[in-house]
């Protein structure tokens, strides 16, 4: 399968996971017992449906469970936020593909006893966003300058089976399909010098539980008490336990009835044993195991779901709330393995790309230049960037320090408005050096990210310039 992102969080469309499967798993070949193949055949779909679930207990495990230097790594008790303190940088080599827009807030919820109530500060006009997520990856609300604009506010974060009422300074979101429930939240950093403003903004972020609202002195419990994820290592049966385990604590929606009857078949299902099973069966979910891992692997590295224009990949429309369309192969790869969860392309559409137009991979041995006509820059009511990354999806050390290039820099336009940026190992001249997007001596990849899209950009009407290699 996969391994979970314990530290930098993987928040766009270029990295691919590496897997770890189980040793046992991996020498386990098929026989001819019916039993195991139904098992198999049965277990990929239900792979393919919990992912996500299973995907969700690991990193929040990593995350609340784990001890780490909360300084350079997310780490917080459950309801409780963690705040980065620095733009990410090349110093960095988690992978991840991290962006170098924003700084990040996350939040790991348990809803299961009462509603929690987000405090936001006035940010003027700062762009801020708080995305919120069911266990199942899909979005359920946002709070931020799109949905509920820049002013402060309260909101209550509420479970699925919650009926109370609220207080009347307190406005109430839509709810989350699961008791447990994710925070991913993202403030644009303007630069450097921005930072001191930055983290006196995120530090007004809150969460309150209702039966402590209207209590300033009152002290929020702090737990790290979460499910633990099954060990893939040592059992061949792990994911299986996990999804069992994790879907007991986050209830499936009522309307996957069919489909979860089915999967029981073969022990899957909300507190289900697998241990019970007979040995072909388990031998069928063993191997289903390790080839749905590989399954989304591939759909990732093959682009599934997304749209190809001028070599870039545009990101299904879907993307963000899958599990609503009933598209599982895409809330499991693109939406959950490949980033945790997803913007919806209302809020942020990321375009990613590693080859040129003629399908050859970018590489530093090149000069390149992406050449953007008068009045065809992205529409962005918030920014816009292109990040460079490495072959391992890692930021790039340069001499001038620049990782991304957007609509915040100081850009050198052509006489007639159009524009070009330069991506490569060496400078391209003094008189050029603005739009330079420095390049590693190797393979590397590029993320376009827009936030706050025109409808043009949301309907993938917007064509973004090729990458073309300069003679």
């Amino acid at each position: 399968m996969i391994r979970a992102i314990l530290g930098i969080i993987a928040l766009s469309f270029a990295q691919v996971l590496p897997s770890t499967v189980p040793v046992a798993a991996q020498a386990a070949g098929a026989t001819g017992d019916w039993r195991e193949q139904y098992a198999y055949a049965l277990g990929m779909q239900a792979y393919i449906y919990g992912f996500p679930y299973v995907y969700m207990s690991e990193v929040r495990w990593g995350q609340v469970a784990q001890k780490v230097d909360p300084e350079l790594l997310p780490h917080a008790a459950v309801n409780h936020f963690w705040h980065s303190k620095m733009m990410g940088g090349p110093e960095s080599q988690a992978g991840g593909s991290p962006n170098n827009d924003t700084l990040y807030s996350i939040a790991w919820l348990d809803l299961s006893k009462e509603p929690l109530i987000l405090s936001v500060p006035d940010v003027g006009d700062r762009y801020y966003t708080i995305e919120i997520a069911s266990f199942d990856s899909d979005n359920f609300a946002y709070v931020g300058m799109r949905t509920t604009g820049t002013k402060a506010g309260n909101y209550a974060i509420v479970g699925p089976s919650w009926n109370g009422n609220l207080p009347s300074d307190v406005e109430r979101l839509t709810p989350s399909r699961t008791p447990s429930a994710f925070i991913l939240g993202r403030t644009l950093l303007r630069g450097p010098d921005d930072l001191p403003a930055i983290r006196t903004v995120m530090a007004q972020y809150k969460l309150t539980p209702l039966s402590l609202w209207g209590k300033p002195d009152a002290q929020i419990p702090e737990s790290y008490d979460v499910l633990k994820p099954f060990d893939r290592k040592t059992d061949p049966l792990a994911d299986w336990k996990t999804l069992n385990a994790t879907m007991a604590e986050n209830p499936p929606p009522s309307r996957h009835e069919v489909l979860l009857k089915q999967f029981a078949q073969i022990g899957i299902g909300p507190g289900l044993d697998v241990d019970t099973l007979d040995e072909a069966t388990k031998r069928g979910l063993a191997r289903a195991a390790v080839d749905g891992g590989n399954l989304l692997d591939a759909a990732i590295r093959q682009g599934a779901r997304q749209n190809n224009v001028n070599g870039w990949k545009y990101p299904p429309p879907d993307m963000g709330r899958a599990g609503d369309k009933d598209d599982f192969i895409l809330r499991a790869a693109l939406q959950s393995l490949w980033g945790i969860v997803a913007n919806d392309p209302a809020e942020a559409i990321y375009l990613n790309t590693s080859t040129g137009p003629d399908g050859q991979q970018l590489t530093g041995d090149n000069r390149y230049v992406m050449h953007f006509p008068k009045n065809g820059l992205p529409e962005a009511k918030a920014f816009w960037s292109i990040t460079l990354y490495d072959a391992k999806h890692n930021l790039v050390a340069n001499p001038i320090k620049r990782y991304a290039i957007g609509d915040r820099d100081k850009l050198k336009f052509n006489a007639d408005r159009s524009l070009d940026i330069y991506i490569q190992n060496q400078s391209p001249g003094a008189d050029k050096e603005s739009n330079w997007l420095p390049a590693p001596t190797g393979e590397f990849n590029l993320v376009l990210r827009s936030y706050l899209p025109s409808p043009d950009l949301q309907a993938q009407r917007w064509a973004p310039p090729p990458v073309k290699k300069m003679d």
